[in-house]
């Protein structure tokens, strides 16, 4: 196993620099970016709102259903993850990513007009269906050299985290304005204008030989240790993410903070995490530190997750729990497509990320209908449980994987074009 230390200098000497991305691959990171952020966004924006609202919906009383309403999107993007990214290596990324967006935005608006929590649920599977995830990141592959790939991969890694950090302060905000049928139908309206987005910012690829996908590529994915924990991670992550916002809201509710003014909880929170966070993610892509890092991360993620177990009737500790755990969160979001860009095998990175997508809103699906569930049978500390078990398996699988490398070790050279 490779040891966490820092390179020889002759080793690090013979390192060829590290090339600058070309325009066209600044130009096309960004535009991917951005329409990763505009979607994520409609995914996002109703998680610290939907379970307050949901008591206002015939049948909303019943957590387990709160629960698939949050993560219903989750389960459609964890089962069409891979057929759709199938789909944009026979028909072309560019396609298949508008067919889902348009998927999404139908999703959107039939949720806006959900006169219960039925269609509600209806409405979020919907959602998921769009499931471009996958269709996104390999075209960001396309579009961009191995050598500077991982820093695209970053970039929207980076968005993600900074999407769901102003969804959290949005969502409460302009629920208050325009409600959370308001909420859903922006959504659809910003998924419809992530279309012109990926027209008129995002280069076309060009042309890409035909991919004859086998089952030992499958296999070895499948099989990789290094992917395996790191989608193990993905599916904890947002497993727990999920679980806790059908209990969180409700924890505020309590404490005496208004819904509408929930989001002046969240501001101060994540605007702290950031700032806590930023010296380590400087930090994790050095040798040698990567891998402190990233365990680490997941540690503070439990201690976080105890923290509001603990917290019940007191407001400060659950401000501080938060802060703890949104801290950790920001991190991983930030720092997991990275590393799975640095673990796979250059030949086989789309395969890659397809199966991590999907692993990841499996792990919604999961978490969100797990909380609803256990949150209305056996109360919120039965939640906490599930989540800190969940993060407690992901710290000894992450306390036993390789430090990942400071590039690529498995790539091949594109060329400089």
């Amino acid at each position: 196993m490779p040891q966490d230390r820092e390179p020889p200098a002759t080793e690090r000497a013979a390192r060829p620099p590290t090339p600058p991305m070309t325009r066209a691959e600044r130009r096309a990171t960004v535009g991917l970016a951005g329409i990763f952020g505009l979607r994520m966004l409609g995914m996002f924006i109703v998680l610290p709102v939907l379970a307050l609202y949901a008591e206002t919906l015939p049948g909303g009383r019943d957590h387990a259903l709160v629960g698939l309403a949050l993560g219903a999107y989750g389960l459609t993007q964890a089962v069409l993850q891979i057929p759709f990214g199938w789909a944009s290596d026979r028909w072309g990324r560019k396609p298949v990513i508008v067919a889902g967006l348009v998927v999404f935005a139908l999703g959107s608006f039939i949720a806006a007009w959900a006169p219960t929590i039925a269609w509600t649920i209806v409405g979020r599977t919907v959602q998921g269906a769009g499931a471009i995830s996958a269709a996104v990141i390999a075209l960001a592959a396309d579009l961009t050299r191995d050598s500077v790939r991982t820093r695209a991969m970053a970039a929207i890694g980076m968005t993600i985290g900074a999407t769901f950090a102003i969804s959290l302060v949005l969502g409460p905000a302009l629920t208050a304005v325009i409600g959370v049928p308001g909420v859903f139908a922006l959504t659809g309206a910003l998924a419809l204008s992530a279309i012109a987005l990926l027209h008129r910012a995002v280069p076309d690829p060009e042309a890409m030989p035909p991919r004859h996908d086998t089952a030992t590529q499958w296999k070895r994915v499948l099989a990789d240790r290094e992917l395996l924990r790191l989608n193990y991670g993905i599916f904890a992550l947002h497993a727990a993410l999920m679980a806790l916002f059908v209990q969180v809201p409700f924890m505020l509710r309590d404490n005496g903070v208004a819904p509408a003014r929930h989001w002046l909880v969240y501001l101060p929170v994540l605007v702290a995490s950031v700032v806590l966070m930023w010296p380590a993610l400087r930090q994790a892509d050095h040798p040698g530190r990567g891998k402190p890092v990233f365990v680490g991360a997941v540690a503070v993620l439990f201690v976080g997750q105890a923290l509001l177990a603990v917290a019940g009737a007191s407001l400060a500790v659950t401000l501080v729990a938060l802060v703890v755990f949104f801290t950790a969160f920001n991190l991983l979001e930030s720092t997991l497509p990275s590393l799975v860009s640095k673990f796979a095998p250059a030949a086989l990175k789309g395969t890659a990320v397809g199966v991590y997508s999907s692993v990841q809103f499996f792990g919604t699906f999961v978490g969100a209908a797990a909380g609803g569930w256990l949150s209305q049978w056996h109360g919120a500390f039965a939640v906490f449980g599930f989540c800190l078990v969940l993060t407690a398996l992901w710290l000894a699988v992450s306390a036993t994987m390789a430090a990942p490398p400071a590039y690529n070790q498995r790539s091949y050279s594109m060329g400089e074009t």
